[in-house]
């Protein structure tokens, strides 16, 4: 029996890292079309290329915030420490987000966290950071498809964005508060699935699914859902406003809504699983949106080069420092006895209980 179930994981591993090896195969040209434009960097306006960096770390700062809230903790540096290194983990390590959540868990763990609440409060944050993912591209859809506004204005798309996340944030304080919007998407999600793709067993009692899922992110997030909710919506919203200042620090003037679909494509298509952080394919799909938007090829090259060069490759660096850092801080901590230190995080109350030994992974 356990022989039987660790041919299975191997036969899984060895099937992941062919569709990655395939799709990286694939997507090389659009790859090395993106890095090819490397020279053109020196053109940009790098002003605005320090607010990408700026709005990116406003992002990472809304995610630590809301994993704060999650962990009910108000420590920053094993939480921010954890996350980046967690981060890279995930990007480097196959397993993707299951390996990230395991190693930042580890972490925190070391920090004297314990580890099902460290679970659970990465399960919660990233449950409503994936619902701000999937929203995303459904409530842009007006402008989309109405094609408004049509000048050609960063301003415009900025606006454009904030009335989405604006809506994002009304929708989410109604699905916390009734159970109504989670039965009717999960309804509509569940008719779609079910009348667009064959299936042997058709998809059922997704609503109920919805609903279990907010009920254990609610009670997870306690009364600090509404600041969480905030949270997700400023790490979405200041990713999107790097995009943004990217475009500008290429001149480019696209159309305002179909920059809304860039980014949602791009969004959707960092959650393909078969590579890390669904490289090649974020690529591909932004510079081709982009060019939809009225960007030119080369623009929208060099914009997609310093937008991920920023979001995607820069962390990896950042957070082997934090990892390093974390070491430094946590390396030792059990006293001369053996005994477990006081927690560094709460001081020996809240979470610092003892670490179960029922480790499951996470992000």
């Amino acid at each position: 029996m356990q022989k039987s179930a660790t041919w299975k994981r191997a036969a899984r591993t060895a099937v992941l890292l062919a569709l990655t090896a395939v799709s990286l195969y694939l997507l090389l040209p659009s790859l090395v079309a993106v890095a090819s434009s490397w020279r053109s960097l020196e053109h940009v306006d790098w002003l605005f290329a320090l607010l990408v960096l700026a709005c990116e770390t406003a992002s990472y700062v809304c995610l630590w915030e809301l994993d704060r809230i999650a962990l009910r903790t108000r420590a920053w540096f094993p939480v921010a420490t954890a996350q980046l290194s967690g981060n890279v983990a995930g990007r480097l390590l196959p397993g993707g987000g299951a390996t990230a959540t395991a190693f930042s868990v580890s972490m925190l763990r070391r920090a004297q966290v314990d580890t099902g609440q460290a679970t659970a409060a990465f399960t919660a944050s990233t449950l409503l950071q994936l619902a701000t993912t999937l929203a995303l591209p459904i409530f842009a859809l007006p402008a989309i498809l109405g094609g408004a506004p049509v000048d050609h204005n960063l301003a415009t798309a900025a606006y454009l964005g904030i009335a989405v996340l604006a809506a994002l944030l009304a929708a989410g304080a109604a699905a916390f508060v009734d159970d109504k919007p989670l039965e009717l998407a999960g309804r509509a999600t569940q008719w779609v699935l079910n009348h667009t793709v064959r299936r042997k067993r058709p998809v059922s009692r997704l609503p109920q699914k919805f609903l279990a899922s907010r009920d254990f992110v609610r009670t997870t997030l306690g009364e600090r859902w509404r600041a969480a909710l905030l949270a997700a919506a400023g790490n979405t919203g200041f990713d999107y406003l790097a995009l943004l200042c990217a475009l500008r620090a290429v001149g480019a003037a696209p159309r305002p809504s179909l920059v809304v679909l860039a980014y949602a494509a791009a969004e959707l298509l960092a959650l393909i699983p078969f590579t890390p952080g669904g490289i090649g394919f974020v690529e591909a799909g932004l510079v081709g949106t982009l060019t939809l938007a009225g960007v030119q090829a080369n623009d929208a090259l060099t914009a997609t080069l310093l937008y991920r060069l920023i979001s995607y490759w820069l962390p990896l660096p950042v957070g082997g420092i934090a990892y390093g850092l974390f070491r430094r801080r946590y390396g030792e901590l059990r006293d001369s006895r053996g005994q477990s230190a006081v927690s560094p995080i709460t001081g020996g109350g809240g979470l610092a209980r003892v670490v179960s030994s029922n480790d499951r992974p996470r992000r």
